[in-house]
């Protein structure tokens, strides 16, 4: 199996700091430690890579990333029992065509909170996405699983 997202998925990602519902991501630090924060800005960026922009080029997160790239991100709406958690390889955007994608798919008010452009691109490469997307019509869980191949 491949990883494609949903329209669904995509939409409840992208539209998850206007709902209230910020993804956490998690990430391993330099020094081996793990760290987690909010990421307002995180979208997805096609079918199997989501990205977010990163005011600070500096500091825990991205360091970590750059050490140790697989990260997990996690996506909660527990009024509407959805939970989503992707794993992936998280890498900065260097080539500026990406850089810049990843900024304008990001929200405007993450867009203003860094109108110089001083932070940078963050892309993660999907390995896997697993989740519920709520409740179906008979009651039961709507679970989902893919995986990249290879």
């Amino acid at each position: 199996m491949s990883i494609a997202l949903s329209e669904e998925v995509k939409g409840l990602v992208n539209g998850a700091l206007a709902n209230g519902t910020p993804v956490l991501i998690a990430v391993v630090t330099k020094d081996g430690k793990p760290r987690m924060s909010f990421r307002g800005s995180l979208q997805t960026m096609g079918d199997d890579q989501l990205g977010f922009w990163a005011r600070r080029l500096e500091g825990e997160t991205l360091e970590g990333v750059q050490a140790h790239p697989d990260v997990a991100v996690l996506y909660r709406d527990g009024a509407k029992r959805i939970l989503l958690q992707f794993a992936g390889r998280a890498r900065i955007a260097t080539d500026p065509a990406e850089r810049d994608r990843v900024f304008a798919a990001a929200p405007e008010v993450e867009q203003r909170a860094d109108p110089e452009r001083k932070g940078g691109g963050v892309v993660i490469d999907l390995d896997r996405v697993e989740g519920m997307l709520g409740l179906g019509e008979d009651g039961r869980p709507r679970l989902f699983r893919m995986t990249r191949e290879g």
